[in-house]
Formats: C-alpha cells, sequence, structure tokens
C-alpha cells in the first residue's frame, strides 16, 4: 500500500471540495460526479480535508465525518489521503481513525498557530504520524520554520512526502537535497508552477481544478513525465483565466471560484464559507459564465436574458 502510495503523490494529489447543503451542513453524496469524472480522467490521488477542502472552516465533526464517509465514494479508484490538523488532539484523533476509515495515507497541515516554534513543528507531526501508523505527507506552506526544521520533518519515521507550497524554488532546493530520494517532494502549488518546480526535481502536483477539469490536469501531468515543458505551459496557458479568477480578493476566492463553477455546470455544491469570498461578485461571476460557455461546458445565455 505505501508503494501505492508513493507513486500517487509522484502524479495529481487532486484536492476534493467539501460540498455543503442548502442547511450549510456537509454533504458528502455530492462529491460522486466529481471523484467519477477523476477516475474516469485517471487522477492518481484524492485529498478529503485539504485546503479546497475549506479544513480550517470545518467543525472537528465535520473533518472527521468527511474522513469516514469520502472512501466509500472514492471506492479504491484513486489513492485516498486525508488531511489532519489544528490542535494536536484533534489532528491525532482524525490520524488514529485514518486506517480504518480506508483512508490510504494522510496529510499534515502546517500549524497556523502564530507562535510556532520550529522543534514544536517537529514534535507536532511526529505525535501525529506515530498515532497514523500509515504514510504521511508534510504540507509545507511556509519555509519560515527554517530549513534544519524542515529536514528533520523529513526524516520522521512515516514521511514519504512534502508538498512544497510556497514559491522559494532555492529553499526547495536545499530542502530536497537535505531529505535524500527517499522522500517525494510535490508541487503544492498547483498546475501553474508544477513546470519550474518539475525543473528542479519535483514530482507530480496539487489541483483544485480536478473538480471542474481533471482531464486538464492529466494532460499537463502527462506532458511534464514526458519532459514536454511546452505542451504543459500550453494546457496552463488555457486556464490562465480561471486561476486568475481564483486569485481575486488576496487568493480569497480560490475555493468560491471552483465551488461557482460547479454549481454552474450542475454539480450543486454549496457555498463557501466564510471567511472566503462568497458569493462572487457579479462581475466576476460573468466572467467565469463566460470561460466555461468557451470551454463548451455550459451554454452561453444570450445578451436578452442574462442570468443574475
Amino acid at each position: 500500500m505505501t508503494q501505492r502510495t508513493r507513486t500517487a503523490i509522484t502524479g495529481i494529489s487532486g484536492i476534493l471540495v467539501t460540498p455543503f447543503d442548502a442547511d450549510d451542513i456537509p454533504a458528502p453524496q455530492r462529491l460522486a460526479p466529481i471523484i467519477a469524472r477523476c477516475a474516469a480522467a485517471g487522477v492518481d490521488a484524492l485529498t478529503i480535508n485539504g485546503n479546497t477542502g475549506e479544513f480550517f472552516s470545518l467543525t472537528f465533526a465535520e473533518a472527521e465525518r468527511m474522513q469516514a464517509e469520502v472512501p466509500a465514494l472514492i471506492a479504491n479508484r484513486a489513492v485516498t489521503i486525508a488531511g489532519v490538523g489544528r490542535s494536536g488532539q484533534e489532528a491525532v484523533a482524525l490520524a488514529r481513525r485514518a486506517r480504518a476509515d480506508g483512508i490510504d495515507a494522510i496529510m499534515v497541515h502546517q500549524p497556523p498557530d502564530p507562535f510556532v516554534a520550529p522543534r514544536g513543528v517537529v514534535a507536532y507531526v511526529s505525535r501525529i504520524a506515530e498515532a497514523a501508523q500509515l504514510p504521511v505527507v508534510l504540507y509545507l506552506r511556509n519555509d519560515s520554520i527554517g530549513l534544519p526544521a524542515i529536514e528533520a520533518l523529513t526524516k520522521i519515521d512515516g514521511v514519504i512526502g512534502v508538498k512544497w507550497a510556497t514559491p522559494n524554488v532555492l529553499v526547495l532546493a536545499e530542502a530536497m537535497r537535505r531529505a535524500g530520494p527517499e522522500v517525494t517532494f510535490v508541487c503544492g502549488l498547483a498546475e501553474p508552477w508544477a513546470p519550474p518546480m518539475a525543473a528542479l526535481g519535483t514530482q507530480g502536483f496539487t489541483s483544485g481544478l480536478i473538480n471542474l477539469l481533471p482531464q486538464r490536469s492529466v494532460a499537463i501531468r502527462d506532458a511534464l513525465r514526458a519532459g514536454n515543458y511546452a505542451a504543459a505551459r500550453a494546457q496552463i496557458a488555457a486556464i490562465a483565466a480561471f486561476e486568475s479568477l481564483r486569485a481575486e480578493e488576496q487568493n480569497g476566492a480560490n475555493v468560491s471560484v471552483v465551488k461557482a463553477a460547479l454549481g454552474m455546470i450542475g454539480n450543486d455544491v454549496g457555498a463557501a464559507r466564510a471567511p472566503a469570498a462568497w458569493p462572487l461578485p457579479p462581475g466576476s461571476l460573468a466572467r467565469l459564465r463566460s470561460l466555461l460557455a468557451e470551454w463548451g461546458m455550459i451554454r452561453q445565455p444570450s445578451a436578452e436574458s442574462p442570468k443574475p
């Protein structure tokens, strides 16, 4: 199982949205068509309770429910990864039950606490990894903890990968050198950053786009694996307008645009929770609708009967 997971993270680590119903209650079953599209396209791994899944807006009980129910929907059609984090007690509780829930690996969110000691992060992750007894992927969004701490994190028993989500590529290169070949470094900044990070030696990338267009992500993965950077850049250029919309409002529209687009194509996954940007402003909605029409995913409304 560990080898299957190691192989999967060298491809696409898709981050699933968390669907909510009209009463703002998680509705995991609404992921079924999204998971089916991802499986048909060949997405390697699917992550529950990631940032695109609004992990930090979920209560512990909601995160627990998503971890318990979504693996059955994935049904082994992709490697299943569960994000864990927040307080040490909560992260350990999720990690302990992960194997029984049908999880293949855990992804440890970097603690957002304002008073983070580098050695404290190492202690935090070590405790979670011991509880999980599963392969561990680190999600690193802030490299200010320093290279010695990052190196120590990669040496924790069970750690097989690092999702590197900072644009500091020189630090990335040194972190990879210190970690050695046993730890897979993954581009954690999604498709646009995959080519430059791949040039340094990362393998695979994270993706929220897979909720909507998994085949586009797969095309980028395959181009990079073939060393065809021109093809990968062309595919990334084709989604640039979508990614620009997601970057609006200081990246607060990141999940909101994905959820709005899913609603437009008939996959209602509800709203994005505050502090995300919801609803999208009319101009952004109009640009998103035009883009989906250009991609052939919806019909462009006529000027005489604009949609709200």
